[in-house]
């Protein structure tokens, strides 16, 4: 008992000896009184990426220029492969048309890349064979080459859908959308690309596609030239190590795109589409990117796009190869604008006087060119159509042109009927467009592509179209002020009757 008591005092004297004594330790402190994290530091880009945009031409395939082409435009090109690359017949479309595998490299990291899953969305497919053709020289850039094929096993699947790159369309031969068959994966090509990722075990997809050349980056008067998306692989959006790793890849690429198209980079929406490939593959294992390809003005034929695919691709291996894109920060992934649908138009004639029902209505016309298809889908010519109507103040244009002050008057047509698409190239076309004739009968009709974008519309002899500006026509009017016809609109194209005389000529051709 007495050491009990003992025991208990000393314990008792150390006790208060320790609340006397200041605390040596410091506090915790709230939340408030916690200093903010250091900014982080921008990402640091390599200097490559701009060379290899700047040295693009030297790679790109001369033989397609234009997006129109098919298999049997690129067969060739893939079969004249040679070593390192390894070229094998991966399986057949629905109609029998082949579908190609290249493989390249003999790195741990396996890199999987397909495009054209819909049939007309071919800039990643262009961009692709320059990238063979990258991979077929010896130059300045061999030691990023080494560092690729060293780190990297890259597997190509250059057009996953021919049969609708032989048409022109989204879907396949069957009309079913490959990207919505990755769960029934009822159409050879679907599974074909389930196999080939099973199968290579791929770390990295990239996902290839063209969007509609309408679409905005945020809410800018800016086209999403390039749009990415690191696709969710479930409802709740979860980000896990696969996603955050394409997240963080795709906060590179925007890096390095916003010094050749700045404020042209958008994002897609991430909600999770349960049937898509990108969606799947992303919960399959394996960090998918989603590009996008979208307009870019002066660029028709998609050929800048074609570069700045090139650049990204390449940007992208170097920096999986690397390991540089996980000092990227996620949050900045969130920063990337929003795609905006349909933001754009080609062209707005904004705040114009229209004539309806006897009154005078301050209006925007928003035209938008379609593709009309010729020559078994190669070739294509610009059909417009009248969009919109109304107040069209949120919307952009490629080109836009205010027409405040200014009426619209429906064009009339010529009196005499001409014999063909040369006599009508002989006449005075910016006089009588001043006169107020946009509309020409003839008794030998052109093929529609002859004359498409001529500031002249073509009819059959006999015929009166009364251009009326209704919704979905396509009218020839023009614009009115102090009683003379200043511009013409013809087809969705501006022509300008001011002083513009020698383009007018120009285009009419002969």
């Amino acid at each position: 008992m007495k050491r009990v008591l003992t025991v208990f005092c000393l314990l008792f004297l150390l006790a208060c000896e320790s609340r006397e004594q200041p605390s040596s330790s410091t506090p915790s402190p709230t939340p408030e009184s916690q200093a903010a994290p250091p900014p982080q530091a921008p990402l640091s880009l390599n200097p490559l990426y701009r060379q290899l945009y700047e040295a693009h031409e030297t790679y790109q395939e001369p033989s397609i220029r234009r997006q129109r082409f098919k298999l049997a435009d690129i067969e060739p090109l893939i079969h004249r492969l040679q070593a390192p690359f390894e070229v094998k017949q991966a399986g057949k479309s629905i109609e029998g048309r082949n579908i190609y595998l290249v493989k390249l490299g003999g790195g741990p990291k396996p890199v999987l890349l397909w495009s054209q899953m819909h049939g007309d969305e071919p800039t990643a497919t262009m961009a692709l064979l320059d990238i063979f053709n990258f991979f077929s020289t010896s130059d300045g850039f061999d030691e990023l080459r080494r560092l690729l094929l060293d780190e990297l096993t890259l597997y190509f699947i250059p057009m996953l859908n021919p049969d609708g790159a032989e048409k022109f369309k989204r879907r396949n031969a069957i009309d079913i959308d490959l990207n919505r068959d990755a769960l029934r994966q009822q159409c050879p090509e679907a599974r074909l690309l389930k196999k080939v990722r099973d199968e290579t075990r791929a770390q990295w997809g990239f996902n290839l596609h063209d969007q509609s050349r309408y679409y905005g980056a945020g809410y800018e008067p800016a086209t999403a030239s390039i749009s990415f998306l690191a696709p969710a692989f479930n409802l709740n959006k979860d980000i896990n190590e696969v996603r955050g790793n394409a997240m963080k890849l795709i906060v590179l690429l925007n890096q390095a795109l916003q010094e050749h198209i700045p404020n042209k980079v958008a994002r897609y929406d991430d909600e999770f589409e349960p049937r898509a490939f990108g969606d799947n593959i992303q919960k399959w294992g394996t960090s998918t990117i989603l590009i996008e390809s979208g307009g870019l003005s002066n660029d028709p034929e998609k050929q800048e796009l074609r570069r700045l695919n090139f650049t990204i691709l390449l940007a992208a291996f170097e920096a999986i190869a690397s390991g540089s894109y996980a000092q990227a920060n996620i949050q900045d992934y969130e920063k990337i604008p929003m795609n905006n649908n349909n933001a754009f138009h080609d062209l707005i004639i904004r705040e114009a006087q229209l004539r309806k029902n006897g009154q005078w209505f301050t209006v925007d016309l928003g035209f938008r060119h379609n593709q009309a298809d010729y020559n078994s889908y190669a070739s294509y010519y610009p059909k417009a159509i009248l969009a919109d109507i109304g107040d069209l103040s949120t919307f952009h244009a490629y080109e836009s042109f205010d027409a405040s002050g200014y009426r619209i008057v429906p064009g009339r047509t010529y009196g005499t009927v001409l014999p063909n698409l040369s006599s009508l190239r002989r006449l005075d076309i910016p006089a009588l467009l001043r006169q107020g004739y946009t509309t020409f009968q003839l008794q030998q009709q052109p093929k529609p592509q002859e004359w498409a974008e001529i500031p002249a519309e073509i009819t059959k002899a006999g015929s009166n179209p009364a251009n009326e500006i209704r919704l979905n026509g396509n009218p020839s009017f023009l614009l009115q002020k102090d009683g003379a016809f200043h511009y013409a609109v013809i087809n969705g194209f501006l022509y300008n009757l001011k002083n513009g005389d020698e383009a007018l000529r120009a285009k009419m051709g002969g």
